[in-house]
């Protein structure tokens, strides 16, 4: 694959959002920084990155991405510690993650160089929209569309790469029940659910509604053969604590790597928490609870980190977690942000500096 090697190319906003933004009183993902990141591909080599003012992009209503689908996205998180340092978490398994789902939907690899050159300096030039205070950050949101005009079902030869990023505090949500699907799957064998693709998410929006109808706030899908064995909940990976022993499924086809999830086995491992990575049952889940083993249940992703799950539904029965003092929810948060925000040893190398 070609790749041009030219220099980023940035267009400085003259004015800036900042002073308008109330950033003690976000709503996650509706506040944009001043800048993005864009870079296109076309006649089979991805141009020249730009940086440039926040704002919209033009589309024909013909772009290949309204009628076949063809993107994908990351969720990744900027830190800032208390001497002004900015952290990324882990950003060599966004980018890998990225190519691989774009490989799955027939999208061209973007350069390594020019991911890591275009979001450092993005997060350069917005720097000041990330705030220090544990609990604060920057989501980053990068992603890639389908661009040709043309509605023959094929791959696009035109391509957009960008970059968003949107200031975030502590996510919290309430008290978290699930239901255990019994019909909808998120995926199958063979298709597209280890990777981040846009059609993914819009497809678990209407089994999710059905079931908040029932008072329930999420799904943990279930395999879509049997629907005997639990795979993730909503949009993150789920963990199940069975005694003093945490379970999780593994990751599949139809299981996304998440790297939340990856970093929490390594986390267990480290601190002889018995972890276990293989099928988890319904009836195994459903059983512990009846017996009062089930201690704990918690989802695990980049924007939440984790969250609790406090009960859960299954074939009209419903059942409550007990309320414990010391969470191996709570612990491995903890744990996790102590390192995310530089207040703790990183034994692995997950920090990565964008130096200013």
């Amino acid at each position: 694959m070609k790749t041009d090697t030219s220099s980023l190319e940035i267009i400085k906003s003259t004015t800036s959002k900042l002073d308008q933004t109330k950033l003690d009183k976000l709503v996650f993902g509706e506040i944009f920084t001043d800048h993005m990141l864009e870079c296109d591909y076309e006649n089979g080599k991805w141009k020249t990155p730009k940086i440039k003012p926040y704002g919209p992009i033009e589309l024909m209503p013909s772009a290949k991405v309204f009628h076949y689908g063809q993107a994908v996205f990351e969720g990744m998180k900027a830190f800032k510690d208390e001497d002004d340092k900015i952290w990324l978490f882990r950003p060599e398994e966004n980018f890998k993650r990225i190519n691989v789902s774009g490989a799955r939907l027939a999208i061209p690899e973007f350069p390594k160089d020019y991911f890591f050159n275009g979001l450092e300096e993005l997060l350069k030039i917005d720097k000041e929209w990330i705030q220090k205070g544990f609990g604060n950050s920057l989501y980053i949101r990068p992603f890639v569309i389908a661009t040709e005009e043309c509605v023959s079902a094929a791959p696009s030869t035109k391509y957009k790469f960008m970059i968003i990023c949107s200031p975030a505090q502590a996510y919290y949500s309430g008290e978290v029940r699930v239901k255990f699907s019994e019909t909808f799957s998120r995926a199958a064998d063979g298709g597209v659910g280890y990777a981040k693709a846009a059609g993914n998410y819009a497809a678990q929006f209407h089994p999710t509604n059905l079931a908040k109808e029932e008072g329930f706030q999420q799904i943990v899908w279930t395999d879509a053969n049997t629907h005997e064995y639990l795979e993730e909940a909503g949009t993150m990976n789920i963990f199940f604590r069975v005694g003093d022993k945490l379970l999780t499924a593994p990751t599949s086809d139809r299981i996304l790597d998440g790297v939340t999830r990856k970093s929490i086995i390594t986390l267990a491992e480290e601190f002889n928490i018995p972890v276990e990575v293989r099928k988890v049952s319904v009836k195994e889940i459903v059983e512990a609870a009846r017996k009062g083993e089930l201690k704990e249940m918690f989802g695990a992703g980049t924007a939440a980190v984790i969250n609790p799950i406090v009960g859960f539904g299954h074939k009209g029965e419903k059942f409550e977690l007990p309320k414990l003092e010391d969470t191996y929810a709570s612990f491995f948060k903890d744990k996790l942000m102590k390192i995310q925000y530089n207040q703790a040893e990183d034994r692995y190398g997950w920090r990565y500096e964008v130096k200013q």
